[in-house]
Parts: structure tokens; C-alpha cells; sequence
């Protein structure tokens, strides 16, 4: 079994099948791709030449794991443009760059889990209840701004002023709101002639 610190050696046969001599077992790219997720370090060897194909086999998992259903993590964009940094100048500079991105991403990742578990903490509904609650506290304080002069509201068959029951209907509703309206107009003017 090979040390902690030192990666697992998988070798690949002209079969196309992969062997953990870590285990003594056969694998598959599955199997490696569940290593890799598991933060255990590997190396794959063709079995005949003993070239080191880890490249070419993390590429495959990869292209395995795009092929799923709803896994796509590679941008057609970002897929072109990797393709045009073949053969340029560039190139040499590309590999550093996805490393020091991909391991800045990487920190980024955990430190957004670690938000999500504080935030959910407390219950799957609990950050939406809050957010639920802001939103209209944030809502009230807004229509509070748009209508400072607000009165009480009337009760069903009551004026707004306390006059008594007043008959329903959509004309009336409109003449209520042009009451309202005029009475925050004179508030406007006093307003308005105070200041000025």
C-alpha cells in the first residue's frame, strides 16, 4: 500500500482497464474521478511503457463528467478560448494562471459553504422567513415615505373622516381618494408656505 504522502499508483493495460495497486483492485474512471473527490492524490502509468498518463486520464474523467446530464462545469466560451491558447504565446503562462484561479476558487468554495451551513443552520426555511420578513419591513418603510400624511384607515361603511357610513360603490371609492388627495395637497401648501 503506498505511504500517506506519496500519490496511489494506477496502472493502465493495453484493455483500457485501470489497476489500483494502492488496493490490488481494478477501477474505473468513476472510481478515480471519487478519489480525486476525496482529495487522494494519484498517478497513472501506462502499464507496457510506464508513461505517466495522468494527464491524459484526468482529462478522460473529465470529459466523462461533462458528459452527464446537468453537469457541465466548462463554458463553451471558456472551452473555444482554451482551444486558441494552444500554439499561442501564451501558453506557457495559461497552466499557472487556471492553478492559482482554480485554488483561489477553491478557498472561495469552502468559505461559501461554511456561510451556507451558518445560514441554514437554524432550518431550511429559517434564512428565507428573514429574508421574507426584511422585505417587508423594507417595503412598509417605503410606502411609509410615499404617504407620510397617511390617516387611519377607515373601517368598512365608514368615511375617512368619521362622518358615518357611507354608501359603497366605485364612485365613492373615488371621491374618497380625491378627498385624500386634495387633503395631502393643503398639507403640501402649509408645508410649502412654512418654508418659504
Amino acid at each position: 500500500m503506498a505511504k500517506p504522502d506519496e500519490p496511489i499508483v494506477i496502472k493502465k493495460y493495453a484493455n483500457r482497464r485501470l489497476y489500483n495497486t494502492g488496493t490490488s483492485t481494478y477501477v474505473t474512471l468513476e472510481d478515480l474521478a471519487c478519489m480525486v473527490k476525496n482529495g487522494e492524490d494519484f498517478v497513472v502509468y501506462d502499464a507496457k511503457s510506464s508513461e505517466d498518463i495522468t494527464r491524459s486520464v484526468l482529462t478522460q474523467i473529465i470529459f466523462e463528467q461533462e458528459n452527464k446530464g446537468g453537469q457541465n462545469l466548462l463554458p463553451i466560451t471558456f472551452l473555444r478560448q482554451l482551444i486558441r491558447f494552444y500554439g499561442d504565446s501564451m501558453q506557457m503562462l495559461v497552466p499557472r494562471y487556471l492553478e492559482v484561479s482554480i485554488q483561489s476558487l477553491a478557498r472561495e468554495q469552502e468559505k461559501f459553504r461554511q456561510h451556507m451551513t451558518q445560514a441554514f443552520g437554524a432550518g431550511p426555511f429559517a434564512p428565507l422567513e428573514d429574508q421574507v420578513r426584511r422585505n417587508m419591513e423594507m417595503f412598509e418603510r417605503a410606502f411609509a415615505m410615499f404617504a407620510p400624511f397617511a390617516r387611519r384607515e377607515a373601517q368598512p361603511g365608514e368615511s375617512p373622516k368619521g362622518e358615518g357610513p357611507k354608501p359603497a360603490g366605485p364612485s365613492n371609492e373615488i371621491d374618497d381618494l380625491k378627498r385624500q388627495l386634495d387633503d395631502v395637497q393643503k398639507r403640501l401648501d402649509k408645508l410649502s408656505e412654512t418654508k418659504g
